[in-house]
């Protein structure tokens, strides 16, 4: 019995740690900066992108951990897909005051710009 419940407890670990997945920052993302200020003119507004990250499982880590760095890696991520390497106007809508104690998911969403290098 007690081989049984270890066993079932190895499998249930195993399955719950194939759900929490974090957003890794591609090759093409690594490219993509953050900027404060409003690109030039010679920049080409390319759209609006987001980035998320699921939380369910991660929950917060920290106190921006992994939550907020795996949506901006997929706000990263996802700029690069669009032929963007500049992020502009970033904002995080999710965090609030909920999110401080439960592990809500994160979101980032940000306009993208492609500009000479």
């Amino acid at each position: 019995m007690r081989i049984k419940v270890s066993a079932g407890m190895a499998v249930a670990a195993l399955l719950l740690a194939g759900c929490s997945t974090s957003n890794d920052l591609s090759t093409a993302g690594q490219s993509v900066r953050f900027v404060e200020e409003k690109p030039a003119s010679n920049c080409q507004l390319l759209g609006t992108a987001t980035g998320e990250q699921s939380n369910w499982l991660s929950g917060q880590h920290g106190d921006e951990g992994g939550s907020m760095r795996g949506a901006a890696n997929a706000l990263r991520n996802n700029a690069a897909a669009m032929g963007g390497n500049v992020l502009y106007g970033v904002s995080s809508p999710t965090q609030n005051l909920l999110s401080s104690f439960a592990p809500t998911a994160s979101k980032m969403t940000g306009q993208v710009y492609k500009c000479p290098n």
